[in-house]
């Protein structure tokens, strides 16, 4: 215990992987335009292994859906939680990114031994955790996090477009490219764009005087 109270506030990390259970964590959506940055956190069951796990941007929408299935359906547990658009705004994304992952393993039925966390910064966790620079191409639990959270976010993005057909989610998922960024300049902002982000900030801005 004398241990644990010394720590700081931040995650910290073991030199040694201590034995339990493993939750891999991993975001979707820190680089829209629009929308929650989601994160998933899933311990995977070792007994019954989940075969071609790797990082979601590397596999096809269908391979993906396919995979994400199959943990949902063989996971010990798994956690989905979000920062909403209000929230990335407030903290900036990086710490929103940081917030939903913190919320996805609070979700976990089960307490993991250990958490590893893509990419090079953990959140705040009272639990031993690692981040794991390319974890979801090194660490099974991380990839299936990251297509866990890709396949999430993805079907929000689809809902968006039945609400704003105008704007094409179902296609770019909120990413800033060509077609999105016309139909900002042609639409305005929805509800659901990042107001702090460049792209949408300069749609906002009052016109300068001529």
């Amino acid at each position: 215990m004398r241990l644990r109270k010394s720590l700081p506030r931040e995650a910290y990390t073991l030199g040694w992987n201590p034995p339990g259970l493993v939750a891999g964590v991993d975001e979707a959506g820190r680089g829209p335009l629009a929308g929650p940055v989601l994160a998933a956190a899933v311990m995977l069951d070792p007994r019954k292994p989940i075969a071609g796990l790797r990082d979601s941007k590397k596999l096809s929408p269908k391979r993906r859906e396919h995979l994400h299935e199959q943990i949902l359906e063989h996971a010990l547990c798994c956690s989905v939680a979000l920062a909403s658009v209000e929230e990335i705004e407030r903290l900036n994304i990086l710490q929103a990114t940081l917030l939903a992952m913190q919320r996805a393993v609070a979700g976990l039925r089960l307490r993991p031994t250990q958490v590893l966390v893509d990419g090079n910064r953990l959140p705040a966790l009272d639990l031993p955790a690692q981040a794991v620079v390319q974890g979801d191409d090194r660490v099974a639990a991380i990839a299936a996090a990251s297509i866990v959270a890709k396949v999430q976010r993805d079907r929000l993005c689809d809902a968006w477009h039945a609400q704003y057909p105008d704007y094409g989610f179902d296609r770019h998922k909120g990413y800033g490219t060509a077609a999105h960024l016309e139909a900002l300049q042609r639409c305005g902002p929805t509800p659901l764009h990042r107001r702090g982000f460049a792209p949408v900030a300069a749609l906002l801005a009052p016109a300068s005087p001529p």
